[in-house]
């Protein structure tokens, strides 16, 4: 027999998940800061500054 989730179990849930997906997006935006592509003649600093500030705001749009 399964078992039914609760109403507010389902809510936790669904706020953990898109937490996750969050976390899953800053973690790239920090990858991608830091990514030496050597394809591409760019400012290493600023390309850096602007993953973590991508990260940041990520994190923050959320209540991170």
């Amino acid at each position: 027999m399964a078992e039914s989730i609760a109403p507010n179990e389902h809510e936790r849930l669904r706020i953990v998940e898109a937490q996750v997906q969050v976390l899953a997006q800053t973690v790239r935006a920090l990858a991608e800061g830091l990514e030496e592509l050597p394809s591409q003649d760019t400012d290493r600093e600023k390309q850096a500054a602007r993953g973590a500030r991508l990260a940041h705001e990520l994190l923050l749009s959320q209540g991170l």
